[in-house]
C-alpha cells in the first residue's frame, strides 16, 4: 500500500480514466471536466505524498488509517471529499474515510440535504448536531465577526467526534487561495509570517489536522463544484456579516489576479520557498554566530 503514493504517474492516469467512484455517477463525460478533475486530484496526491499525510505501515501491519473528512456542504468541502474518493478508489489512498457534519443549529439549515446526499453516493458518515449557533450569536455583538469563536467550537467538537471513531486525521476542505489570504491576513493584520499549514498536529498531540487541497486553486474548485452540480449548503452565519478582512483580501487578491494573472500561484510558490537567512527574525536564523571567512548567504540585492 506504501507504493501506492510513491508511483505518481501511474495513478495520476488511472485515478482519471478508470471505472469511477459512485460520487461522480452524474459528473460531465467532456473532455474539460476529465482536465480539471485530473489536475485536482494529481495537485491533491502530491500534497499527500510530499507533507507525508498518510502514517508509514506499521511493522507486522496494523489497523488502517482513518479520516474524519469534514463536510459542511460547501464547495470546497464537497470537493474536497469526492477527490478522496477518487483516489482511494483506485487503491492510491490506503485510509478508510468518515464523512462528518456538523449541524450548528443555524435557522433554515437543510438538515436533509446532506444525509440524502451522503447515502445516495455510498459514503459512511455521521452527522453531529450541537447548537453553537446560539452561543455564538449570544456571545459576540452582532458588529464583531463570528468566525473566531464559532470555528475555535467546531474544531472543539470534530476532535472529540474523531477520538470517538477512532480516527487519526481531521481532514478540511481549505484550498491555496485561503492559505494565501491567511497569509496576507497575518502578514497586514497579525504582524506575522504564517499561513495555513497542510499538516499539523493538535494541541493534545492526538490527532493530525490535515489539508489535502492546499495546493488546488479556488477557482478550479468552483468550477469542479458547478459541474459536479453539489446541493451547496451556504452558512448564513459569517456569511452575513458585511466588512469581514478576508473578504477585503480577497478582493485585493483578486484584484492583483486581473492585472497581473498567475499572480497567486507565485505566491503560493513562495510560500514553499522561504529562506530564513533574508528574513529578520533571530530565534529563527542564527545571524549573531555568523563570522567571517565562513561560507556566507547569497545576497539576492533586494
Amino acid at each position: 500500500m506504501a507504493d501506492d503514493l510513491s508511483d505518481s504517474e501511474d495513478v495520476r492516469e488511472t485515478a482519471v480514466f478508470s471505472p469511477l467512484h459512485p460520487v461522480f455517477a452524474d459528473a460531465p463525460d467532456s473532455v474539460t471536466f476529465r482536465k480539471l478533475r485530473k489536475r485536482l486530484v494529481r495537485e491533491t496526491q502530491e500534497a499527500i505524498r510530499s507533507f507525508g499525510m498518510v502514517s508509514p505501515e506499521k511493522p507486522g501491519g496494523g489497523k488502517r488509517p482513518r479520516w474524519l473528512v469534514c463536510l459542511s456542504g460547501g464547495k470546497d468541502s464537497y470537493t474536497l471529499l469526492s477527490v478522496l474518493l477518487d483516489l482511494q478508489w483506485q487503491g492510491a489512498l490506503p485510509v478508510d474515510l468518515l464523512a462528518c457534519n456538523l449541524d450548528q443549529g443555524q435557522p433554515g439549515f437543510p438538515k436533509h440535504i446532506l444525509p440524502e446526499y451522503l447515502a445516495r453516493v455510498g459514503v459512511p458518515y455521521k452527522i453531529i448536531t450541537q447548537d453553537t449557533y446560539s452561543v455564538v450569536t449570544e456571545k459576540v455583538p452582532a458588529s464583531n465577526t463570528y468566525c473566531s469563536l464559532c470555528s475555535r467550537m467546531r474544531r472543539g467538537i470534530l476532535y472529540r467526534v474523531a477520538r470517538e471513531e477512532g480516527c487519526e486525521a481531521v481532514v478540511l476542505g481549505h484550498h491555496r487561495d485561503d492559505s494565501l489570504e491567511t497569509f496576507m491576513l497575518n502578514f497586514l493584520h497579525g504582524g506575522r509570517l504564517a499561513a495555513m499549514p497542510p499538516k499539523l498536529v493538535n494541541d493534545a498531540g492526538d490527532l493530525f489536522v490535515l489539508r489535502p487541497l492546499i495546493g488546488c486553486a479556488e477557482e478550479d474548485i468552483r468550477r469542479f463544484a458547478a459541474q459536479m452540480q453539489f446541493p451547496i449548503i451556504p452558512c448564513n452565519l459569517c456569511g452575513s456579516q458585511d466588512g469581514l478582512q478576508r473578504m477585503q483580501i480577497k478582493s485585493l487578491l483578486n484584484e492583483w489576479e486581473q492585472r497581473n494573472p498567475g499572480k497567486r500561484q507565485v505566491m503560493a510558490r513562495a510560500l514553499s520557498h522561504v529562506r530564513p537567512s533574508h528574513l529578520v527574525d533571530a530565534g529563527l536564523f542564527d545571524f549573531a554566530g555568523l563570522e567571517l571567512g565562513a561560507p556566507g548567504t547569497k545576497d539576492d540585492g533586494l
